[in-house]
């Protein structure tokens, strides 16, 4: 226990003598979650709309009203033909266009139904589907509006209608920054953790210490440890730093106990550090170290589950998902958050992410003593 408290002093020492390990480790994940959520948006609104009229009804005109009142669309072209409506998507000054047919209000009266036709630029695929899902939603809309019109018609039979009334589980609001703002907080804290503990055999290396720190009586696991538990310290610091900010910012306060997200933090923290150690018992560099870091890193945030469905992912790519600790994590904190999941609800979790940190700790232990024994 002495030698690994001299270990533990001196880390701490290297690590807070350097000012700009300071700010990465701090300044850099506060900015970064005060930046990303409001870029990371899964709302899509001011979609540039036009429209190709050749029935200048009034049927017409209220349709176009309602869509451009919605909020989502804005109207930047009004054209004559189609022709020059798709002049204007290929010049981006607009994402789509709404052709509504001569006789679109005579044919809606006389025979119940008309046909509308919908263009959309397809060069950005998220904005275009999303675009033309609005469209169809605010469509729909119009057309309820005016059948519940006609129904109230003494002209028209009544009909029977359904109406479904829906309630959002654990987000009523539907903020996305509720649903993102966890999962960016799990990527700032593994990146911290990975990158950094990656980065600390490879420095001991180029400065020629690793040899002294052989020859000495500290074990091999002793020091594993004292590189692993300075930066377990910190990155439960940078977690507690953005939930501070996601209260006093986001107004995002854990339906769960804090206890419940840290108790977890702690066994995941130990898995991607023991990741990030055995990352650099294979690096010679700290060059190395960092884009190998970077790599994996990058992996397990894009296969995470935070910006896409891991149900909507190929076969092959859900796999991948199945073994990676950050879609553990991300599950979790939502599950915290949102849900108010307790230790017992998260025990499949907490399994797993021991079994990743045995692994990936192990792994360390015996490559370091492979190599450098």
């Amino acid at each position: 226990m002495r030698m690994l408290k001299f270990l533990l002093q001196k880390e701490l020492k290297q690590i807070f003598r350097d000012p700009a390990i300071i700010i990465i480790l701090f300044i850099m994940p506060t900015i970064q979650l005060l930046i990303l959520p409001a870029a990371a948006d899964y709302e899509i609104k001011n979609i540039n709309l036009g429209v190709v009229d050749h029935d200048h009804s009034e049927y017409s005109r209220k349709m176009v009203e309602k869509i451009t009142s919605s909020g989502y669309f804005r109207l930047r072209d009004y054209s004559p033909s189609f022709k020059q409506g798709l002049k204007a998507i290929e010049t981006d000054k607009t994402d789509l266009i709404l052709e509504i047919p001569a006789n679109f209000e005579r044919d809606l009266v006389k025979d119940n139904e008309s046909t509308l036709f919908v263009a959309v630029d397809a060069i950005n695929g998220v904005k275009a589907g999303l675009g033309g899902a609005y469209l169809q939603q605010i469509l729909g809309d119009y057309n309820n509006e005016i059948r519940t019109q006609w129904i109230q018609n003494p002209r028209m039979s009544p009909q029977p209608t359904i109406d479904v009334t829906s309630s959002d589980w654990y987000n009523p609001n539907m903020n996305y920054k509720a649903f993102m703002v966890p999962g960016i907080l799990v990527l700032l804290v593994t990146m911290i953790g990975s990158s950094f503990a990656s980065n600390n055999i490879v420095r001991e290396k180029e400065m020629g210490t690793i040899e002294q720190i052989n020859v000495s009586p500290i074990k091999k696991y002793q020091f594993i440890l004292g590189k692993l538990i300075p930066f377990w310290i910190l990155a439960l610091s940078v977690l507690t730093i953005g939930f501070i900010i996601a209260r006093l910012v986001y107004g995002i306060v854990p339906v769960g106990s804090y206890f419940t997200v840290y108790a977890f933090a702690s066994i995941y923290l130990v898995a991607v550090l023991g990741l990030g150690l055995l990352l650099s018992t294979y690096a010679q560099t700290q060059q190395q170290s960092m884009l190998v870091s970077f790599f994996v890193t990058m992996i397990f945030n894009l296969m995470s589950g935070l910006y896409t469905p891991i149900e909507s992912m190929p076969g092959w790519a859900q796999w991948i998902a199945r073994f990676n600790p950050v879609t553990y994590f991300i599950q979790v904190m939502r599950m915290v958050v949102l849900k108010g999941s307790s230790l017992g609800d998260i025990r499949v979790h907490i399994f797993i992410i021991l079994g990743f940190a045995l692994f990936f700790n192990t792994w360390a232990i015996l490559n370091y003593r492979k190599r450098t024994g």
